[in-house]
């Protein structure tokens, strides 16, 4: 009687751990799936911009500027304006997001309501919509402060007044702050607590921690930040449509009170506006092309850059 029990027993329980398993191994294969389903979707859409934008895709293409209506030739000033956008708003969202977080998790104490509504700030600038970033730096950068600077510097001629290249600039840096914000603060929270006792135990002041200490054992984190702002701000249309983009440009941007060119919008204007879309259509694919490359050049960069900073740090 007993090994009839015990026969039942192995059996149920046998019975109930392959179930388990056959549950595992479906779900590790729908996990699978899945991973398999972004990377193929990633490489079609690469392979669909390789492919139609080949034919128009060279050297030339690079390094001339538009022609015969915008048709033509290659799109040198929207390359430069776009690496140049990026820059200065690097210059200004890295280090006042970068600021912002060493605030927000060395200095505000936890039950700070000022830190709970500059992390309310930071939430909700995450989520408003980009247009709503242009409008402001319309409002704000142009017709405030640049009509503002010229009535008080040029005697009230026109030149910070009006769209350019830094407005557009300052612009995408709020667009971005949030992510330089989040992500330093996250690299920041990852820092054991007894490297920053250990550093006050030996006499450091709290400025002296986290320069000699914080600062460089987060390193990869706001250069993670850096490299996600470079990424959407090269990337992004809305905010410079009021700011500073332009449609055409017979020559390069000679300070940053000038207008400039930009890979997005140029082909946003190429796929709404050209007088021939069809006709221009190898050039949207390959300035869409030459975007990805220069997109995922800065993030290259920024990664070489991370990589020996660490290995310094060690």
């Amino acid at each position: 009687m007993d090994t009839v029990v015990n026969q039942t027993e192995n059996h149920f329980f046998s019975s109930k751990k392959s179930v388990s398993e056959t549950k595992g191994k479906f779900f590790i294969g729908i996990t699978q799936l899945a991973v398999i389903l972004i990377i193929a979707i990633l490489f079609i859409i690469l392979g669909i911009i390789v492919y139609q934008g080949r034919t128009k895709f060279s050297w030339e293409f690079i390094s001339s500027f538009p022609t015969n209506g915008m048709t033509e030739g290659g799109i040198f000033p929207a390359l430069i304006g776009t690496f140049i956008l990026v820059i200065v708003m690097s210059i200004a969202a890295v280090p006042f997001g970068t600021i912002t977080a060493l605030y927000l998790t060395e200095y505000a104490s936890e039950n700070s309501k000022f830190a709970a509504a500059v992390r309310f700030s930071v939430r909700t600038l995450a989520v408003v919509p980009s247009i709503i970033f242009g409008l402001f730096g319309l409002g704000f950068f142009i017709q405030f402060i640049g009509a503002g600077a010229d009535t008080v510097l040029n005697d009230g001629q026109l030149r910070w007044g009006q769209p350019n290249i830094l407005w557009a600039s300052l612009t995408m840096s709020l667009l971005t702050l949030p992510v330089i914000i989040v992500s330093v603060e996250e690299a920041l929270k990852t820092i054991p607590r007894e490297m920053r006792e250990a550093s006050l135990a030996l006499g450091a002041t709290k400025w002296q921690t986290i320069r000699k200490v914080i600062l460089p054992e987060s390193v990869s984190g706001i250069m993670t930040g850096t490299i996600l702002a470079v990424s959407r701000g090269a990337g992004e249309v809305a905010p410079i449509l009021f700011t500073g983009a332009a449609y055409y440009l017979a020559t390069l941007p000679g300070s940053l009170s000038d207008q400039f060119m930009n890979l997005g919008y140029h082909i946003y204007i190429m796929s709404t506006q050209s007088s021939d879309v069809e006709k221009t259509m190898p050039i949207q694919f390959a300035t869409t092309l030459v975007l990805l490359i220069l997109t995922l050049s800065l993030n290259i960069v920024a990664v070489i850059i991370r990589a020996r900073i660490r290995r310094k740090t060690k």
